[in-house]
């Protein structure tokens, strides 16, 4: 390990001069348990430079906005223009990666639900083949028969975590921020899968800054590289886990409309306003807690 590591520190250092002599300004090196880093400042651009030490050996990685053209003259000098083999509009994937998505982020009834899938090289091309894709061009019905199949596919190799809308409530009452919540959400589910399985990837959609996932992952995820992009769920690992969190948060609807006899509506419009006057006239204030995510604006337009 201290050999691998050593080589991390001579890399990491190599591309800090290359950089320095292109004029970057950079801070000094920080030594992390699995990585060293160093970000690369200028003015309100901001890119952050770490190379991974392991067992697998070093890897390096920018974290970053990666629609800046900062950002990619960053990338063209450290990989080189056709180096880096992981770039946003490439369709190529890892062979051996976590893919992680959620629903219900924007819907006042209902609860959030982050699932992760752990594809590799042979199951990611069975998902393709029974037409895994962004559950957001899937009809429901589709949906709730994907995702049967793609359990079949990754058995034991996919997690689903269904935070219903009272506890919902508690937790972001005490975190106060919606994409703090889901970075918790989405570490707690890459957790959960590296408690089974060793891989060292993993791909999201992009709903914040990176750290909001790697602050919360715990000792088992400390290792894990990875990856935010903009429309993530073109990558199969990702679009296999939008359909079981959309497949999870559906079943939730079925239950609850037989419980309270009512049809509750997926999103945020004049529709479920009156949906949600109906559940406060039939069953009371205090009821909402259970169905609705009490800080959405809904909530103060119904009261």
């Amino acid at each position: 390990m201290e050999k691998i590591k050593s080589q991390a520190k001579k890399e990491i250092e190599e591309d800090i001069n290359h950089l320095a002599e292109e004029g970057f300004n950079l801070s000094s090196i920080s030594e992390n348990d699995y990585n060293y880093s160093v970000n690369i400042l200028s003015g309100k651009n901001e890119v952050k430079l770490l190379v991974y030490f392991g067992k697998k050996g070093v890897k390096k990685v920018l974290q970053g906005n990666k629609e800046t053209e900062y950002y990619h003259k960053i990338n063209d000098l450290i990989f080189g223009k056709n180096l880096f083999g992981f770039k946003e509009n490439e369709i190529d994937e890892p062979s051996n990666y976590i893919g992680t998505d959620e629903s219900g982020k924007g819907d006042f009834f209902g609860p959030l639900v982050v699932a992760g899938v752990l594809g590799d090289k042979q199951s990611l091309i069975e998902l393709k083949k029974i037409g895994v894709k962004d559950s957001k061009e899937l009809t429901d019905s589709v949906i709730n028969k994907l995702a049967g199949r793609i359990k079949n596919l990754v058995k034991g190799k996919y997690e689903i975590i269904t935070i219903n809308p009272a506890k919902y409530n508690e937790l972001y009452s005490k975190i106060g921020n919606l994409n703090r919540l889901l970075g918790w959400a989405h570490a707690k589910v890459l957790e959960n899968i590296l408690e089974k399985h060793e891989v060292n990837e993993a791909i999201s959609d992009k709903f914040g800054d990176e750290k909001l996932i790697t602050t919360s992952l715990q000792k088992k995820g400390q290792e894990l590289i990875l990856h935010q992009y903009t429309k993530a769920e073109r990558y199969t690992a990702v679009a296999a886990a939008s359909i079981l969190a959309r497949a999870k948060f559906n079943s939730w609807f079925v239950i609850m409309n037989k419980k309270y006899n009512v049809q509750l509506p997926k999103g945020a419009s004049i529709k479920v306003e009156t949906s949600a006057k109906e559940v406060i006239n039939n069953f009371g204030r205090d009821e909402l807690k259970n169905l609705v995510k009490l800080h959405f604006k809904t909530t103060k337009k119904i009261l």
